[in-house]
């Protein structure tokens, strides 16, 4: 890789991205993206986030999301950063009022809900239909086995919990919200178990009211971060589904407040929240 890369750094409630137009970029498939997304990511040494977002071209859609954690992995999926990526989109005038994302969880659809001098500052996505069997977390045996009812047991401390897919895949446990510390021990334990092949984001919920709930996150590949939208939808259709909340919830997360809502006519789950552009730069690769 040659010459500065242009970003812009961009969050959803402190959950942040450097964001990368690659849509002209000859050959930007060959680059060594997962290299660039540890370097850039560095929050001493590069320029500081959770990951790095591609803005690629797409067969299925106006654009592709690609996201790459700071550890280098890639991921399928990320709440913040699709509303990040529609708000880039709306403020340059390209966010067309049918706008479709190709994602690595499927084709999805950003609506913006509130502008502030013609910039997209508040923005609602569907998110599409969660999943709950061991073959959507690509777990070992009964493929169609729910997921809704699990004991996991690592550090010698069992937890009973629930995992679901948003596209990506999310443990929820519910009970007192962990500190930092207990999220920083016991995130990547689990996120690392056995059980689960593909790692796993989790997250430690505690319902507040059937109206809302608080949430510490650990993600898979980024660690403790300040929010996580597929989390949070995931902790909505499990607080759902195990008599614990209301379909529409309000959810506190370190880096501030969303607003989740599993329609029960279509199935699909609908996030909403903030996006926030901070600013642009070029970095050298070493």
């Amino acid at each position: 890789m040659e010459g500065p890369v242009r970003f812009t750094k961009m969050h959803g409630c402190g959950n942040d991205y450097l964001f990368i137009d690659v849509r002209h970029w000859p050959a930007w498939e060959k680059e060594d993206w997962p290299r660039l997304a540890q370097a850039m990511s560095d929050r001493h040494f590069g320029v500081g986030a959770d990951g790095i977002i591609l803005i690629a071209p797409s067969r299925v859609a106006p654009v592709r999301m690609r996201i790459f954690n700071s550890d280098g992995s890639e991921s399928e999926m990320c709440g913040n950063g699709l509303r990040s990526l529609a708000k880039w989109l709306y403020d340059r005038g390209e966010l067309g009022a049918e706008q479709a994302i190709e994602t690595g969880a499927g084709v999805l659809h950003p609506q913006v809900l509130e502008v502030h001098e013609g910039r997209a500052c508040w923005i609602r996505v569907d998110m599409g239909e969660p999943a709950y069997t061991r073959a959507a977390l690509g777990m070992e045996g009964d493929p169609d086995a729910s997921t809704l009812d699990l004991e996991v047991s690592a550090g010698g401390i069992t937890w009973r919990g629930s995992a679901v897919s948003m596209g990506n895949p999310h443990l929820v446990l519910f009970g007192p919200r962990w500190s930092e510390d207990e999220a920083a021990q016991y995130g990547p334990l689990l996120e690392h178990h056995p059980w689960f092949p593909h790692r796993i984001n989790v997250h430690s919920v505690e319902v507040v009211s059937p109206e809302a709930m608080r949430i510490r996150h650990w993600e898979r590949g980024a660690g403790l971060t300040l929010a996580c939208g597929t989390g949070v939808c995931a902790a909505t259709v499990a607080g759902v589904l195990t008599g614990r909340t209301a379909r529409a919830v309000t959810v506190d997360v370190p880096g501030g407040t969303l607003r989740c809502q599993w329609d029960a006519e279509t199935g699909h789950v609908w996030l909403e929240g903030p996006a926030v552009e901070v600013c642009e730069g070029q970095y050298w690769p070493r």
